[in-house]
Parts: structure tokens; sequence; C-alpha cells
């Protein structure tokens, strides 16, 4: 049993799009210490060329919730010529061409003394998220 008195917190973007790392995206921490509680934001990082948060915050002691809010939209809008060269049957435009979703934020429920890696796979129409390890 671990006797650490706090969670920890790392992720990772994945343009599944492309099957690529998402990197330069900001990333930032904020966490709460019960369900009705204010959030409190932390700090936050940018993703690596890797797509990895590798210094994101430590939640403080008393921690019972964690968001995780990943600003997308730049990433989308710089690799959005990119992305669609890489898609050769798929369209440049879609649509008008506004990113549809600008920003991703995951809530997630955290127990002291757990590591939670929460990776984003990440597309411009889509996104899923899991408990790493």
């Amino acid at each position: 049993m671990s006797t650490r008195t706090t969670a920890s917190v790392s992720t990772h973007i994945l343009d599944t799009s492309v099957g690529r790392p998402a990197a330069s995206v900001a990333v930032r921490l904020s966490a709460r210490d019960g369900r009705d509680a204010d959030w409190r934001a932390l700090g936050g990082s940018v993703t690596d060329a890797d797509g990895r948060c590798r210094d994101l915050p430590v939640p403080p002691e008393g921690t019972t919730h964690v968001r995780l809010d990943f600003a997308v939209e730049p990433y989308l809008e710089q690799t959005a010529t990119t992305r669609a060269d890489a898609q050769q049957d798929a369209p440049a435009n879609r649509d008008s061409g506004a990113v549809f979703f600008p920003e991703v934020a995951i809530t997630f429920a955290v127990t002291p003394g757990e590591h939670y890696h929460v990776p984003l796979l990440l597309n411009p129409f889509g996104y899923s998220v899991y408990r790493g390890s």
C-alpha cells in the first residue's frame, strides 16, 4: 500500500488522424477537494515532441477530483493542411473550416497514492480518453 498523501497525473496526446503525437498543445491542470468544491488552477505544461506532458503539477493533499484542460484549437488549426494531405481521400475542408472541438476538458476522480495517466486520442471531429498506465 502506498504512503503518498496525494495523487499524481500525467498525460499524452495522439493525433489519431495521422497516427502521430500531438506536439505543442497547452494542458492545464485544476483540482478540487470534493464534488461541490471550487476548482483551483494548479498550472500546466505543453506537450513535447512525443505528445507528452512530463511536468504537470502535483495535486495538493485532499484532492478528490482533477481536471485536465487541453487547448487543442491552435494545434488543430496549425496541422489542418498536413492532416488533410495524410488522409488522401479526405477533403481538406469538410465544413466551415472552424475547429469543431476547440478545447477538451477531462474530469476524473483520484485517490491518494495512485498515479493517473490519462491519454487523449484526438482527431478533428472527435476524441476519446482512457486511464492508461
